[in-house]
């Protein structure tokens, strides 16, 4: 057995998770979306990363990125590895792929900030 918070949507139950009979039993929830929540997080959890890189600009040390889908939770370590040895020397803007195809899973890594525009208000505040 064991107890989970489910985070599809904003109600946050405790799901109680058991398998019986090779059969996950879910309880505690207040929609379908939760049983398939409790589901694969057994079998299969997964997690959208968030997390920063480096770039080569002195004003703007690190550039915030994030995965644009779910990778397997096993995989967060590795790619933060990957990340450490990434740096950004290009001005990029909201979206542009700085990972691309993670572990071949279909998931890339973007930015969330658009250092091109950060950059050129730096420029003209001076």
């Amino acid at each position: 057995m064991k107890e989970i918070t489910c985070i599809v949507c904003p109600n946050g139950c405790k799901l109680t998770v058991k398998k019986e009979n090779g059969e996950y039993r879910v309880t505690g929830h207040k929609c379908k979306r939760g049983i398939n929540f409790a589901v694969q997080e057994m079998e299969d959890p997964r997690r959208t990363l968030c997390t920063t890189v480096k770039t080569a600009f002195k004003d703007i040390p690190r550039l915030s990125v994030r995965t644009d889908g779910e990778i397997q939770k096993r995989l967060i370590r590795p790619l933060m590895q990957q990340l450490r040895k990434i740096e950004v020397k290009e001005p990029v803007m909201v979206g542009d792929i700085i990972k691309k195809n993670v572990f071949d899973c279909g998931v890339n890594v973007i930015a969330t900030t658009s250092l091109e525009q950060q950059l050129a208000y730096i420029q003209r505040s001076g």
